[in-house]
């Protein structure tokens, strides 16, 4: 952290102190909060980008996307605009490191704690991707680590809200860091939040073994292998638990439908890995990697930098192309083929069909009693997770049960421990609070939230993203490891619209956004005596209106104090005067003494004979209207 010369002061409120750090795109400094009196970081864009409309709606992009967001693993925005030309956006200050330097200086992080910073990025991009938000730019230069252990996630510079089109790269270009990509953000392709599971898989990837799963001499080539490359397995640079390399792998799976289908999923097996309870990825089919599988290369430059990168073309490893027209003499070979694998098939299947011993499998490893299954031409079905006195992970019964007769290619159920019920612990009590502090007051003390969705609004009503049941309910006794079921309002159920209504165009803005709303591109102005120029008078639709989260909401902001009419105080006393004005909005100015010849009137000793504004004129509410007095 370098101290700066000169502490410019933004907005005639954040003066920087010390330069942070410098990005691709913008600087980012230590500010002291004149109004608030704290230290906040402050992200200024490069001056000679401020004047390009793309670095600036991508800076727009961010700060509306991020002031969207509060989870306790989401760093949040307090404020942005421009101060003579220069963009800048206000964030809550982490005193701490990047996971990015912790790489760099430790090269590999062990298992158990890379699967618990990497559970706390999915718990924050899952809250993300509920509401409608899919980062695109997830690696370890946007991921924070404070002193005591929290994880944050921040710039979401190129967030993209679900089914929105972007503008952002030039037509052939796609935005983003290379080395992070996923196979469909590489290709071009429409993103969701299986994208950043992708992404995710490679942060860590790279945490387990120091390096990312591909590396080339440019980005493009980067982008080429994660279309094209087969992941090696990250056991092949050191000892990775083996249920951890399937988190790994099921995370960088190259179609979609292969990976986690949410951060949410993928974050729940991390927690089982760190639980020391047996894996979902480990019991999922995966691809095996033969001696054609790609290996490592040398590492050169790993292309970290978020940026523009041509969108590469296919074909991708895991989609069949589609060939020309067949030529008209291979159809009856074709025929020929089929035909004779269809008897051959029938011969292998009678062939193989013959009886067997069930094998005796209890007390060995998933993996062990898989291998020793498949061994004798047994299929394995379905896995079921039991409580148990047995070590975590090991089969515990087996269904049919050992010794028994079965045919090769009969699946096999595995009853596989879970080891021993958990603690003792009362359920609290989260009706009420947003989802995500509820999620983390659950996972803090060993439970496991489980959103659950309706479309009916209690009848004291309900907002989006809060909890409005949960089962069991609080209070409840309950064991570490149980699952408690948090009923929220469905994404496309009805609630009343919030009121805004004196909030910052920002704070209104992080409001609406808590239910799913979005702030409207066009606004209005209109002048309000009562509310600050620049603050929220109203919205449209007004607040209290039955809206459904997705809906844009148009601000209409105070310009500023309206016009009112001048009231006549001539002949009356300052007293009385006053009393006057003031039913206008108006005030008492300068009072100076009336010349002689205007004062020749009957008892018009202590009365007003000139007003400026005179009555009849608009003026400003709050001005004031100067008189003159006969002494």
């Amino acid at each position: 952290m370098e101290p700066v010369s000169e502490g410019r002061v933004y907005s005639n409120r954040y003066q920087v102190t010390h330069l942070i750090a410098r990005g691709g795109m913008a600087l980012v400094y230590r500010a002291q909060d004149l109004l608030l009196g704290r230290a906040v970081a402050l992200k200024v864009l490069y001056p000679e980008l401020s004047a390009d409309p793309t670095f600036v709606e991508r800076f727009r992009r961010e700060a509306q996307a991020a002031a969207n967001l509060s989870h306790p693993n989401i760093v949040p925005v307090f404020d942005w605009g421009q101060d003579e030309g220069t963009y800048f956006i206000v964030m809550e200050l982490i005193e701490g490191t990047s996971l990015a330097e912790m790489v760099r200086a430790q090269r590999t992080i062990s298992p158990s704690r890379a699967a618990s910073i990497t559970a706390s990025v999915a718990s924050a991009l899952g809250y993300a991707h509920r509401s409608g938000v899919v980062h695109r730019d997830v690696k370890p230069g946007n991921i924070l680590i404070t002193p005591d252990g929290q994880v944050k996630v921040t710039d979401f510079g190129i967030a993209q809200a679900v089914a929105s089109e972007d503008h952002l790269a030039e037509a052939g270009s796609v935005m983003g860091t290379a080395t992070y990509f996923s196979p469909e953000q590489a290709e071009g392709s429409p993103v969701d939040g299986r994208s950043d599971v992708y992404s995710l898989g490679v942060v860590l990837y790279e945490l387990l073994v120091g390096r990312p799963p591909f590396v080339g001499d440019s980005p493009v080539a980067v982008s080429s292998q994660h279309v094209h490359g087969v992941v090696p397995p990250p056991s092949e640079f050191g000892a990775v638990p083996s249920d951890l390399e399937a988190i790994v792998l099921t995370a960088l799976a190259k179609s979609p439908a292969q990976r986690y289908q949410t951060a949410d999923e993928l974050r729940a097996d991390l927690v089982r890995f760190t639980e020391g309870q047996p894996v979902r990825a480990a019991t999922r089919e995966r691809d095996y990697f033969t001696e054609d599988a790609t290996r490592a290369v040398q590492a050169v430059a790993p292309a970290e930098r978020t940026q523009a990168v041509p969108v590469m073309t296919g074909p991708r490893t895991d989609v069949r192309r589609r060939g020309g027209r067949t030529a008209a003499w291979l159809v009856p070979l074709l025929v020929v083929i089929v035909a004779a694998a269809g008897a051959l098939a029938y011969v292998q299947m009678h062939k193989t069909s013959s009886a067997t011993t069930m094998p005796n499998v209890v007390g060995q490893t998933v993996a062990n009693a898989t291998a020793a299954l498949q061994a004798d031409g047994l299929s394995i079905g379905t896995t079921k997770l039991v409580n148990s006195n047995q070590p975590s992970g090991t089969v515990i019964g087996t269904d049919p049960k050992a010794g028994a007769s079965v045919k090769k290619t009969q699946s096999v159920t595995l009853r596989v421990s879970q080891g021993p019920a958990g603690s003792p612990v009362t359920v609290p009590d989260t009706t009420g609070q947003q989802l995500s502090v509820a999620e983390s007051t659950l996972q803090q003390l060993g439970l496991v939230p489980k959103v659950a969705f309706t479309q009916t609004a209690p009848s004291g009503g309900a907002t989006p993203n809060s909890v409005i049941s949960q089962n069991p309910v609080g209070g409840s006794s309950s064991r570490t490891g149980r699952t408690v079921v948090l009923t929220v309002l469905a994404p496309n159920s009805s609630f009343a619209l919030p009121n805004v209504r004196g909030q910052t165009q920002l704070q209104a803005a992080a409001t609406l956004g808590q239910y799913g709303l979005t702030v409207s591109s066009s606004s209005q102005t209109s002048c309000s005596n009562t509310v600050n120029q620049g603050s929220v008078l109203r919205t449209v639709p007004a607040a209290g209106a039955s809206v459904q989260a997705g809906a844009s909401i148009q601000l209409v902001t105070s310009s500023g104090y309206c016009n009112v009419v001048v009231p006549s105080i001539i002949g009356s006393t300052t007293v009385d005067a006053q009393g006057t004005l003031s039913g206008q909005g108006l005030s008492l100015g300068i009072v100076t003494d009336a010349p002689p010849d205007a004062c020749t009137a009957p008892n018009s000793s202590g009365t007003i004979v000139t007003q400026n504004p005179g009555p009849g004129a608009s003026a400003l509410y709050n001005s004031s209207v100067d008189v003159t007095v006969c002494p």
